[in-house]
């Protein structure tokens, strides 16, 4: 997988083992902060028999600052309430990007 600054560069996949020993290679839609910490959403691109199709994946994200070469970690959230918030700021991040580019349309049009 890509570090944070790559990611914005060019689309990005990540293939995840789930615990039922499916892999699933996922689009990486964006990291976020929130609480001081980094998540990462993933959007699954193939078929799995875990969650409905379209379903945003949510997980901890993070990188050693020691070895930018060292592959980042995802980390599985357990507690429902901090799944939740981090839910909830995905959505806020969605939201921002909707405004964003509803004034990029209209800056375009004057």
């Amino acid at each position: 997988m890509a570090s944070r600054d790559q990611i914005a560069e060019e689309e990005m996949t990540v293939s995840l083992e789930l615990d039922n020993g499916e892999t699933v290679e996922c689009a990486i839609v964006t990291i976020f902060e929130m609480e001081g910490r980094d998540y990462i959403a993933l959007l699954p691109t193939s078929e799995t028999s875990v969650g409905e199709a379209g379903d945003v994946w949510i997980y901890r994200y993070s990188e050693n600052p020691d070895d930018p070469n060292e592959e980042p970690e995802l980390t599985y959230i357990d507690d429902e309430d901090e799944y939740e918030r981090a839910s909830d700021a995905f959505d806020e991040y969605l939201d921002s990007c909707e405004f964003d580019e509803l004034v990029d349309s209209e800056d375009s049009e004057d």
